[in-house]
């Protein structure tokens, strides 16, 4: 694994975990993410010029990449509505990885040695654990729980697809603008249906500050992300992302004061034990 690939995706991380937490910590979430497709839409155009030519063999991955982020993002809106951001993105995060390498293993694209199905298996298993607390968090109401799986399963989909795309792509610094310029309008057009022109109008008038921060950091995590998954195996840069809980739970505590015990904290130091073991591995 390329040497810069750990700490880059590990940057990524914490932007993941900041946009998120903008989101959950806003207003109106539909519009929320909307704008902040907008301004990532914005963020593509500006850089694409700067990008190479992207070879026609990616544009399939694109499109279905593009149905995968759209019903992603529409669970993500709805999860959070039932669920703090500590409980339902750990489990959203957390499941993704193990689907991403089964997903890999069956299309035969990235095979694993021992140690780095193991370091995917800890980081997974620490973020599942950190929302679960015992299944207790289930008992009480499953379905924050079982919507941010679904969630998963659609996380887990646009990373291979992006992954895929991105290497046959032969640029992902093309790929990534490309998705996040095409992302935009079907989320607009489905804001402006929901909420009304006015609605939507006013919402972005009232947050494009935090809009415009959450897209920058949304573009720049999932660009270097996508551009480490053309350097090393797509599960394990997904496992490694979704190290973005850690922070994800330093936010929801500081900021969104959301209650973290010692059972979360027990939990992330196994998902610190699997990037030790993905360093070594």
């Amino acid at each position: 694994m390329d040497g810069w690939v750990v700490p880059l995706v590990l940057v990524a991380a914490v932007m993941h975990a900041g946009w998120n937490s903008l989101l959950k910590g806003g207003g109106d979430r539909l519009v929320g993410i909307t704008m902040l497709n907008v301004w990532c839409g914005v963020a593509g155009l500006a850089v694409l010029p700067l990008a190479g030519p992207l070879a026609p063999a990616a544009w399939p991955y694109l499109a279905a990449s593009l149905i995968f982020h759209l019903a992603y993002q529409l669970f993500l809106v709805r999860t959070y509505r039932l669920g703090d951001l500590s409980q339902v993105y750990p489990v959203a995060r957390g499941a993704a990885p193990p689907m991403v390498a089964l997903a890999g293993l069956a299309l035969g694209t990235d095979p694993l040695r021992v140690g780095e199905a193991l370091a995917i298996l800890l980081i997974a298993g620490g973020i599942a654990a950190l929302a679960l607390r015992g299944g207790a968090a289930l008992r009480r109401d499953p379905r924050p729980v079982l919507m941010a799986l679904a969630t998963a399963s659609f996380i887990a989909g646009y990373t291979t697809v992006d992954g895929l795309g991105a290497r046959v792509g032969g640029d992902s610094v093309a790929y990534t603008a490309w998705l996040f310029i095409l992302n935009a309008p079907p989320m607009v057009a489905l804001a402006w249906w929901r909420r009304g022109g006015g609605g939507l109008w006013q919402a972005m008038a009232a947050g494009w500050r935090r809009d415009l921060v959450g897209g920058v950091m949304a573009l720049s995590g999932y660009g270097i992300a996508i551009w480490a998954m053309t350097h090393a195996p797509i599960a394990l840069v997904a496992a490694l992302r979704e190290t973005s809980v850690i922070f994800a739970l330093l936010i929801a505590r500081l900021w969104l004061k959301e209650p973290v015990g010692r059972w979360r904290t027990g939990s992330a130091l196994l998902v610190l034990a699997g990037i030790a073991t993905l360093r070594l591995a």
